[in-house]
């Protein structure tokens, strides 16, 4: 046969056989618990992707997908959740609270000298385990409806805290006091170690709650006490919360007694590295700043409280150029007020530009980073959350466009700092439990929170009239 012979019979007989061979089916969809669509997904990861009409996709605590919208065609969820173009990022981290002080917000803003005397006192002689557990629970409900979904956080009976978040299902390091005096849960000074030791042991490994020491202040807890605290913190892998470089007197006597600022003397003190969170750090020269980077410390930036205490602006914008481990916090409610991570960010963007006199530093993406991936940082945290990325724990919020101040929507970044409140969240997703959905919460009866905090808050005055403190 002729090799054009060859070529007649052959072409025929090939398609005759690709017609007569079987279809494969095509791959089954994989299964899934939960899966956002119709979303505009910010992921704050690395390359900082950006999908307009994208989806998220959930399975049991972890996010298994984030992308286009087309990877929706590789599931069959469960449950789906029609974002309906809103913006779709991971939860918000707030760095320092102190949750339970929601009973006394409002309570002696613009009073001199106003923690020594007015807070210590009226937590003397108020603080109860009834008051801890209602005021956390309140404060946690604000946190839910503003997008955060982790918070760090010191206070007393801090075990009341972590049963107020387990019930809420929001996520949180909770350090225990320990403070040089009597305090509300622990009769004898420093009583608060043993209590932080007993609420480590009674929290290790819980998914939710991550325990840690919460040493007050280089002024309110001596140096043999913080190395105990350090060296205990060692041995039990656990985190510690602190206090640092806050107040002017503060630096004042470190420096006079210890020739030290409030940095090098806890890192003389072995207190300086990877567990540590530092709230405030507004006092700190650029020798402290390389300390706090090479021994890889958190920085709580706290600025709304700070600036409204008039004690300075933290350099957190040098510590972000730096490569320092910083995130946004709101303080206690009774300093900051509010516990939205979301009404921090404006102020973080424009305090900064006008204390470096440029417009152009602190851009809206950097602020977001440090609400999100910066906070997880801070906390020693950035491989669980902080970002939107398959494998890494599903807390995720959902903010609603259509508010007349967020039309028309050019930059999301921008929409975020410069626009939104923390109204705009709409749903909170925390550990891939959806926790509050068109801004209803599922965990918690709102309306007895609310009415528990009204009597507190009745308690309070009355005993405020009558010259406490």
């Amino acid at each position: 046969m002729t090799s054009a012979a060859l070529r007649r019979w052959s072409r025929p007989l090939f398609l005759l056989l690709a017609s007569a061979a079987p279809a494969w089916p095509a791959a089954a969809p994989e299964r899934a618990d939960l899966l956002v669509k119709n979303a505009y997904v910010v992921t704050m990861n690395e390359q900082r992707d950006v999908h307009p009409d994208g989806v998220v996709v959930i399975q049991g605590e972890r996010l298994v997908a984030v992308g286009p919208a087309a990877l929706a065609e590789r599931y069959q969820a469960e449950r789906v959740i029609d974002a309906r173009g809103g913006l779709v990022l991971p939860g918000f981290i707030n760095t320092h609270t102190h949750a339970s002080m929601t009973v006394f917000r409002g309570l002696g803003d613009d009073v001199p000298d106003r923690l020594r005397r007015f807070i210590f006192p009226l937590e003397k002689a108020l603080v109860d385990r009834d008051l801890v557990y209602w005021g956390a629970l309140h404060g946690i409900i604000e946190m839910i409806e503003g997008g955060v979904t982790t918070f760090a956080d010191m206070y007393y009976f801090e075990e009341e805290v972590a049963r107020a978040a387990r019930q809420a299902g929001i996520r949180g390091v909770l350090g225990q006091t320990v403070v040089n005096f009597p305090a509300p849960d622990a009769p004898a000074p420093y009583g608060g170690i043993e209590r932080a030791q007993r609420f480590i042991a009674e929290f290790r490994g819980d998914p939710l709650i991550t325990p840690a020491f919460a040493p007050h202040a280089p002024y309110t807890v001596d140096a043999a006490r913080l190395r105990e605290i350090g060296r205990l913190a060692t041995e039990l892998n656990a985190p510690v919360l602190i206090h640092l470089a806050e107040m002017t007197d503060e630096v004042a006597t470190l420096r006079r007694e210890h020739q030290r600022t409030p940095v090098e003397y806890l890192d003389n003190l072995g207190l300086l590295n990877r567990r540590l969170v530092a709230a405030h750090c507004i006092f700190v020269n650029e020798t402290d700043l390389a300390l706090l980077r090479d021994r890889e410390v958190g920085v709580a930036h706290a600025l709304v409280a700070n600036i409204k205490s008039a004690k300075g602006v933290a350099p957190a914008l040098r510590m972000h150029e730096l490569g320092l481990r910083v995130g946004l916090a709101t303080d206690g409610p009774m300093s900051g007020n509010t516990l939205d991570i979301i009404g921090q960010l404006g102020y973080v963007a424009k305090v900064h530009k006008l204390d470096r006199k440029d417009r152009n530093v602190m851009p809206a993406v950097e602020v977001v980073t440090m609400a999100t991936r910066g906070g997880a940082r801070a906390l020693h945290l950035e491989d669980r959350i902080g970002s939107l990325e398959p494998g890494k724990l599903a807390d995720v919020v959902i903010l609603e466009t259509e508010a007349t101040h967020l039309i028309p929507l050019y930059d999301p970044y921008a929409a975020l700092v410069y626009a939104a409140g923390p109204r705009d969240v709409r749903t909170t997703i925390i550990h891939g439990r959806v926790v509050m959905e068109d801004r209803r919460l599922l965990t918690v009866d709102v309306a007895e929170v609310r009415a528990r905090m009204r009597a507190l808050a009745t308690r309070i005055q009355t005993a405020v009239a009558r010259g406490l403190p």
